[in-house]
């Protein structure tokens, strides 16, 4: 017989057997003698929270949020414990909680409104109308309360609104006057003193619209049926050079509305026949000159007669925009609203709205500043969008550097793909072409500023030009001769009178406006304050 025993599936020698027996006997009883898991080691922990104590015993290795779970003490997200709730405790130790509240606080602040004392030359020497009633504004500021354990620890100002715009006091008071009244077709808006004022009817037909004190002329512009005025004011905050706003021109207890857009400096402007639909071109501010980096952008944005905004899009996203794109790009609308121009330091071309991207038409010679500004020429369309109007800058023999070049020509681009004319040479870079509205009887005119030097039009006084579209019957018409000449501006025509073929041009000739008439090119002073900045006429 065969010495071996069958184990299961092993085949283990009989002589072992014995020994086998023994080792399992040895294993069963040291089983019965180890160590029960009731007998695990604790430790005595204390619970400090919000002023009460508690005594628990821990696991020793348990961490802090261990115990606070066995000890069923709920946390709220801005508690803080001590020592962390990942912290493992070995020893008795002590778990503190801070109860953190945190609470906001609404407070009401008078905002006083200003005084103001406009001179105005429509008012009796020596009289005073108050024009505006002074009424506070308000303020509401929310504070952020920090409390631990029912303590205040921190009070910070978490928001700040404004309920209430200030509306300051106007005092019109009235100073001698030369000027003799003289009907205002349409509607002539004026910056003065950072308030804008309305003429309509004649020019002792004046009344104030925004009186905030803080317009920067950046913007400033008549929707094309004379409803709104659309126009920029001061930032507050490091985010923000200027906000964009408008206000109505119709109700006359209308206050500003916010279109809810900051940093406009180059371009804002009303869509041709379209109603509340403007587009803007915005920047970001920087705190090295000239203070901000353009976005080259442009945007679509359409309000309803309340002011709510109802559409705010992208038509160019943010680029480059060329040499010098840093300063900006303008935009100059036909005035049926088909064509949207493009000027940039170095090329001028056309918005395609429908593929919403620029299409270069020509490029010119960029103008090097030396400086932290940079040159873009002022452009104009004739009556049916056949030909674009613009300062051209022109090389200058011997230079080394072009771009130096101190010369600009008024040309002519006819589209869709030139020729380029030159209309007058050497009218400086300041140019600023406008043409006067379509007529069916009365000529188109160019009007445009001129040098006083030509080669120095950077620091050169200007005087007004008038002329045809094909640059004939040249005129000098402003100011007259030995004048001081004007500073750099944008001048406009009026609309025709209802009564009248006689057509304005309105411009700013130390610090007031002056209207000149078509009819004679004679000018004339209507306002006295010598503050005024900016004006436009619808």
């Amino acid at each position: 017989m065969n010495d071996l025993a069958h184990t299961s599936n092993w085949i283990v020698p009989r002589t072992w057997l014995p020994f086998i027996f023994l080792a399992l006997s040895v294993l069963f009883v040291s089983g019965c003698n180890a160590p029960s898991n009731s007998q695990t080691e604790t430790i005595p922990i204390t619970i400090l929270d919000n002023g009460q104590t508690s005594e628990v015993l821990a696991p020793v290795g348990a961490s802090v949020l261990d115990v606070l779970q066995k000890a069923e003490i709920s946390l709220n997200d801005l508690d803080r414990i001590e020592p962390a709730t990942y912290t493992a405790l070995t020893g008795a130790a002590t778990i503190t909680i801070i109860r953190v509240q945190e609470e906001f606080e609404r407070e009401e602040k008078i905002i006083p409104f200003e005084r103001q004392t406009v001179r105005n030359e429509s008012l009796p020497e020596g009289e005073s109308l108050l024009v505006q009633p002074g009424e506070n504004g308000i303020q509401e500021i929310t504070y952020r309360r920090v409390l631990e354990n029912g303590i205040e620890t921190s009070r910070s100002v978490f928001k700040i609104e404004t309920v209430r715009e200030a509306r300051s006091e106007i005092l019109m008071l009235g100073i001698q006057s030369p000027f003799i009244p003289i009907e205002i077709p349409g509607k002539l808006a004026y910056l003065t003193g950072g308030n804008a004022w309305v003429m309509e009817g004649d020019s002792r037909q004046r009344r104030p619209l925004v009186t905030t004190a803080d317009l920067d002329g950046r913007i400033f512009s008549i929707s094309p049926n004379g409803e709104w005025l659309l126009f920029t004011r001061k930032g507050n905050t490091d985010s923000a050079i200027n906000s964009l706003w408008v206000v109505s021109l119709v109700d006359e207890n209308a206050q500003p509305i916010s279109l809810r857009v900051d940093n406009v400096i180059h371009f804002a402007e009303w869509v041709p026949d379209r109603t509340a639909t403007i587009l803007y071109s915005t920047v970001e501010p920087r705190s090295t000159p000239p203070g901000w980096q353009a976005n080259n952008n442009l945007n679509r944005l359409v309000f309803n007669p309340a002011g709510r905004i109802v559409r705010n899009e992208p038509i160019i996203e943010t680029n480059a925009g060329g040499i010098y794109g840093w300063w900006g790009t303008t935009f100059r609308f036909s005035s049926d609203g088909e064509k949207l121009a493009y000027a940039r330091p170095d090329s001028i071309g056309l918005v395609d709205f429908e593929a919403n991207q620029l299409i270069p038409l020509f490029d010119f010679l960029p103008f090097q500043t030396r400086s932290d500004w940079a040159w873009v020429p002022g452009m104009a369309w004739n009556g049916d969008g056949s030909v674009l109007y613009y300062v051209n800058h022109t090389p200058m023999a011997g230079l080394s550097n072009p771009e130096t070049s101190p010369l600009f020509d008024l040309s002519a681009f006819i589209l869709p793909s030139g020729p380029l004319i030159t209309i007058r040479s050497q009218t400086g870079m300041f140019a600023y072409p406008s043409l006067s509205p379509a007529h069916s009887t009365n000529p188109t005119w160019i009007a445009h500023l001129e040098a006083v030097f030509p080669e120095q039009s950077e620091t050169s006084r200007h005087r007004l030009v008038v002329m045809h579209q094909d640059g004939s019957n040249r005129k000098a018409i402003f100011p007259e001769q030995g004048g001081s000449g004007l500073d750099p501006q944008q001048v406009v025509w009026s609309p025709y009178p209802s009564n009248s073929d006689t057509i304005f041009i309105g411009l700013i000739y130390q610090g007031n406006v002056w209207i000149i008439g078509a009819d004679n090119w004679q000018a004339q002073q209507i306002t006295g304050d010598g503050l005024i900045t900016r004006l436009d006429w619808r």
